[in-house]
């Protein structure tokens, strides 16, 4: 797995409800020069991660219907 994988993975994981599978698609260069990286959750609710490769950061994450709800306590901070 690559480590843009791994932290996307380990974002889910701990900032929303019961998520016991991450499974990545596919992955493509963004227009803007990061990665786009798309995936399943638990097998069922797809997202978009978009990832910076310079600094190791994710921009933003894109949740289809059916994706997890965040966790009551990273609501307002982002969970490690």
């Amino acid at each position: 797995m690559s480590k843009a994988e791994k932290i996307i993975e380990n974002y889910i994981k701990n900032n929303y409800e019961d998520v016991e599978e991450v499974v990545f698609i596919e992955h493509e260069k963004s227009p803007m020069g990061g990665e786009v990286f798309r995936g399943k959750v638990n097998g069922k609710a797809e997202f978009s991660a978009t990832f910076n490769m310079s600094d190791l950061t994710i921009g933003t994450i894109g949740q289809k219907k059916g994706f997890p709800p965040i966790k009551e306590e990273c609501r307002d901070k982002i969970c490690e």
